[in-house]
Order: C-alpha cells, then sequence, then structure tokens
C-alpha cells in the first residue's frame, strides 16, 4: 500500500468525521422541529424537517458514495490474501449507499414521514 494515499484518505476521512457533527447537529434540530409539527400541529415546522432531513441524507449519499468509490478501488487493486476483506468492504459500503438512497426516496416521496429515519 502507498503510505502517502493512506494518509491523504485518513485526512480526508477526519473531514468526514467533522461533517458528521454537522450532520449530528442539523439531525437534533430537524428532531425539534418535528416535535414542534406534533405538539403544535404546526406545517411550516413539519416541511422543515423534511427538508432538513433531505438535505441530511443528500450530504450522507455523497459521503457514502466516497467510500464506496475507494472499496472499488480497493477491490480493484487487491492482492489475493486480502480479496475476501475487500469484496466484504465493496459489498457492505454497498448496502449503505443503497439505504440512504431508499432513506431519501421516503423523505422526499412521504409527505407524513411518520417513520423513524436514522443515518447509522
Amino acid at each position: 500500500m502507498n503510505y502517502n494515499n493512506r494518509i491523504k484518505q485518513i485526512h480526508i476521512e477526519n473531514n468526514i468525521w467533522l461533517l458528521y457533527l454537522v450532520i449530528l447537529g442539523l439531525s437534533f434540530y430537524a428532531n425539534k422541529k418535528e416535535e414542534e409539527y406534533f405538539l403544535h400541529k404546526n406545517n411550516k415546522s413539519k416541511e422543515e424537517y423534511r427538508k432538513i432531513n433531505a438535505f441530511v441524507f443528500m450530504i450522507l449519499i455523497i459521503v457514502y458514495a466516497y467510500f464506496e468509490k475507494e472499496a472499488i478501488s480497493s477491490l480493484l487493486n487487491t492482492n489475493p490474501t486480502k480479496f475476501k476483506f475487500d469484496i466484504l468492504s465493496f459489498i457492505g459500503s454497498s448496502f449503505v449507499l443503497i439505504s440512504g438512497i431508499i432513506f431519501l426516496y421516503i423523505i422526499l416521496e412521504d409527505d407524513n414521514l411518520l417513520e423513524e429515519i436514522a443515518f447509522n
């Protein structure tokens, strides 16, 4: 493995962790808006939390796509002893990306959005 490439990946991943902190803050705010909607039937709050959730999942899909790209790159450049782990990493990152797309679809299409949508 090229250590310079791995160091660059680590720096990108550190920035992604910071982005996750922003996403957590937005998610807390969206939950507050959702609570306002259920307590006061404020349709403006409902639209705000739907828009925030959609924005969060758009960002997450970009992050998930980055990890998918890294998994593909690793899979294409793997050595035979690591292939099993690289294929498993690719499968896992593919499922995470697909789940993000599905959750975004739910957020955009379900006007009531009574399901719990989480970005784990």
